[in-house]
């Protein structure tokens, strides 16, 4: 399977979740423990619907004079979250075209990475902290099993050097019974029973 294949419902799943969430649920906890959810929103946003776009297209960051920067509060424009849909719908139609899988291009100022490395972040990006929003907000991310497969092998490939890097937690132990996407939250760092604080 080509995960350009399941770029579009990655971001259907996570647009979904997004048109969830009030702005009374911005300051509530997620798994990730550095943000809450008003600030992971606006990360969501950023990296899958301005830099996400824009690396699949091989542009560097910052390459247009308009382009956000990151920390933008992209909550506070208005119908931000169908603004965001929109972002992101673009954003899925370039990474479904072969070519913004070949060769190199860049996410962040850091540098340029293989395309498909990136790719897959972006498809991370979608889905896990789709997931993260979804359980925050107490919503359910849809993924099915194509989106988990894709998710999974993406991870595996990369979990060791992400976590050398900070990009997810310790590995969280999933039972080899449990189904593929929380063996992909696992892997990630994450905990697929995590629950909201009341």
């Amino acid at each position: 399977m080509e995960t350009r294949t399941v770029m579009a419902r990655a971001s259907e799943a996570a647009v979904d979740i997004v048109r969830g969430i009030g702005p009374d649920e911005f300051d509530g906890s997620t798994p990730c423990p550095k943000l809450k959810v008003g600030a992971l929103l606006n990360h969501l946003i950023f990296f899958t619907g301005v830099r996400g776009r824009a690396a699949g297209l091989k542009q560097p960051p910052r390459a247009r004079p308009d382009e956000v920067a990151e920390g933008h509060d992209f909550t506070a424009e208005p119908d931000w979250a169908e603004v965001y849909a929109a972002r992101s719908a673009a954003t899925a139609a370039v990474w479904s075209d072969p070519q913004a899988w070949v060769g190199e291009t860049a996410l962040t100022g850091s540098g340029r990475m293989p395309a498909r490395f990136i790719g897959g972040i972006v498809l991370g990006e979608w889905l896990l902290h789709g997931w993260d929003l979804a359980v925050a907000t107490g919503q359910k991310l849809n993924v099915d099993e194509e989106l988990a497969t894709a998710l999974y092998e993406d991870i595996a490939a990369k979990a060791e050097m992400a976590r050398q890097y900070g990009a997810f937690g310790p590995e969280v132990s999933v039972p080899a019974t449990a189904p593929l996407f929380d063996r992909a939250l696992g892997l990630a760092g994450r905990d697929p029973s995590w629950k909201r604080r009341a």
